[in-house]
C-alpha cells in the first residue's frame, strides 16, 4: 500500500529547480490550499488485510529448510522419524487412557444407579451417604437444625428430587443456551442421563424419561463416533454423531412451530387457512445432529457455510454432558460446580492485567493503545462466553496492526516533509527570479 502511494506521489515528480519552474506556477502548499495526506485506513480493514495475509502463508514453506546443506536436511529427516515414533507412543497412550476410563466407568455405574433411584424417588439416601454429604457441605448447621422438622414434613409429600436433571442442565452454560422455556416442561420428566463407551472409538449418551405428554420414547440416545486414526497429538478426532428419532405426540413437537396464514382466491374471493411448519430452536434438536457436507459439491458447501461451527458446538455439548454433567450432577444441581467452572478463566484475567500499557512519550500513542485495549477487551468478552482464552494469533494480529499504523504514520510524515522541501525550493526559485 505504501509502495503504491509512493509511485503515484513521488516517482513521477521531478525535483523543481530555478530552470524548470515557471514563475506562473504556484507553490504546491499555499495559504488557500490543503496539505495532501495519506488516505485513512480503518483499523478493521488493516486487521482484515493482515489476517488474510497470515492465512495465505499458513502451510507454505519459507524455503529455509530447503536452503540448508544436505547433511543438515538429513538430520532433520532423522528427527522426523523420531517424531513419528513419538506419535505412535502418543496413540498408544490415548488407547490405554480410553481403556482405563472404561474400567472406572464400570466402577462408577453402581453409584450412578443409586443416584438415579434417589432422584426418581425409588430409594431414600442412606444415613451413611447423608453423613458424608453433611461433612462436605458448607451450609450453616444451626439453620439446618431449625428447618429440619419442616423439611421432613415436606419430604413426605415430595417424591425423589423434582426437576433434578433440568436444574442441573440449566447450570451448564452450553446446555442452558439451547434449552428454551418450551423445552422445560418436557425436560422436567427426565429421570436419568447415562453414558457408555462403544466397542469402536466413541461413546453413547442415554436420556431416560418417565411417561409424558410430549413423546412416546422412554429413552433417547445420542451416539458420537471418533475416527479410527488418531489426531496430531494422539487424541481422538470427532467423526460424526447420530441421534434417535423422537416419536412426538400429536401437536407436541417442540422442534417446530405451526404458522397459519389466510389466503384469498382472486377469482372466487374465498379464503382458506394454510398451515405451515417452521423449525424453531429447541434442546431436542440435539437428537438431530448436523451432518458433514460434501465439500466437493460447491452448492452444498455454500449452503452449509456455518456447518463447521454447528458440528463443533454439537460435539462440545456432548463432551460437556459426558465429562461435566454426568460425573458431578449434584454439584450442577446445587450450582456449586459453577464456582469451579470460573477457574478456567483465570488465564484470561491475567491477560487483562498485562494489557494496560503506559507510554509517556506521546498522548496519541496512549490513545491508540486505549483503542487497541478496547478491541482486545471486546474480543475477550465474546471469548468468555465460549470459555476460551485469547489466542496467540489474536495477539499477533494486534501487534501487526500497531506496526502497520506506525508504518503509515511514518510514510505520512515523509510525504509531508518532501512536499515542504519542494515548496521551499519553489519559493527560493521565485525569489531568485525576482532578483
Amino acid at each position: 500500500m505504501a509502495q503504491n502511494i509512493r509511485n503515484k506521489r513521488l516517482d513521477d515528480i521531478a525535483a523543481p529547480t530555478p530552470q524548470n519552474t515557471p514563475a506562473s506556477v504556484s507553490a504546491p502548499i499555499g495559504s488557500l490550499s490543503k496539505a495532501p495526506g495519506v488516505p485513512t485506513i480503518s483499523e478493521e480493514a488493516q486487521v482484515s488485510m493482515i489476517q488474510g495475509k497470515l492465512g495465505s502463508l499458513v502451510g507454505r514453506s519459507s524455503g529455509y529448510v530447503e536452503s540448508l546443506p544436505p547433511a543438515v536436511r538429513r538430520r532433520i529427516l532423522g528427527l522426523k522419524g523420531i517424531q513419528e515414533k513419538h506419535a505412535k507412543l502418543e496413540a498408544e497412550f490415548q488407547a490405554e487412557i480410553l481403556e482405563l476410563e472404561k474400567k472406572f466407568l464400570e466402577k462408577y455405574k453402581p453409584l450412578y444407579e443409586t443416584r438415579a433411584k434417589v432422584v426418581a424417588g425409588k430409594e431414600e439416601a442412606t444415613d451413611e451417604d447423608v453423613a458424608v454429604g453433611k461433612e462436605v457441605t458448607e451450609d450453616d448447621e444451626e439453620e439446618e437444625e431449625e428447618e429440619e422438622e419442616e423439611e421432613q414434613t415436606e419430604a413426605a409429600k415430595v417424591k425423589g428430587i423434582p426437576e433434578f436433571w433440568l436444574t442441573a442442565m440449566r447450570n451448564v452454560l452450553s446446555l442452558a443456551e439451547i434449552i428454551t422455556p418450551a423445552d422445560e416442561a418436557a425436560l422436567g420428566h427426565l429421570v436419568d442421563i447415562r453414558m457408555s463407551y462403544l466397542d469402536t472409538p466413541g461413546f453413547k449418551l442415554e436420556f431416560e424419561f418417565e411417561e409424558n405428554e410430549f413423546f412416546t420414547n422412554k429413552v433417547l440416545t445420542k451416539t458420537y463416533y471418533y475416527q479410527e486414526e488418531a489426531g496430531y497429538g494422539g487424541d481422538f478426532i470427532y467423526d460424526r454423531a447420530e441421534g434417535d428419532k423422537i416419536e412426538w405426540k400429536e401437536d407436541k413437537d417442540l422442534t417446530v412451530r405451526v404458522e397459519t396464514k389466510k389466503q384469498r382466491n382472486k377469482n372466487t374471493n374465498q379464503t382458506r387457512i394454510v398451515k405451515k411448519t417452521v423449525p424453531q430452536d429447541s434442546f431436542f434438536s440435539f437428537f438431530s445432529p448436523p451432518t458433514v457436507p460434501d465439500y466437493e459439491d460447491d452448492e452444498a458447501a455454500d449452503a452449509a457455510s456455518d456447518i463447521d461451527e454447528r458440528l463443533e458446538l454439537d460435539y462440545q455439548i456432548g463432551e460437556d454432558i459426558k465429562e461435566k454433567l454426568i460425573p458431578r450432577a449434584v454439584d450442577w444441581f446445587t450450582g456449586e460446580a459453577l464456582a469451579f467452572e470460573g477457574e478456567d478463566d483465570l488465564e484470561g484475567d491475567e491477560f487483562d492485567d498485562e494489557d494496560d500499557f503506559e507510554d509517556d512519550d506521546s498522548e496519541e500513542e496512549d490513545e491508540d493503545d486505549d483503542e487497541d485495549d478496547e478491541e482486545v477487551g471486546a474480543g475477550k468478552k465474546d471469548q468468555a462466553e465460549c470459555k476460551q482464552s485469547v489466542s496467540v494469533l489474536d495477539l499477533l494480529v494486534v501487534s501487526f496492526s500497531l506496526l502497520l499504523l506506525l508504518l503509515v504514520w511514518s510514510l505520512r510524515v515523509c510525504l509531508r516533509s518532501e512536499l515542504i522541501i519542494i515548496y521551499g525550493i519553489n519559493r527560493l526559485a521565485a525569489r531568485c527570479r525576482a532578483h
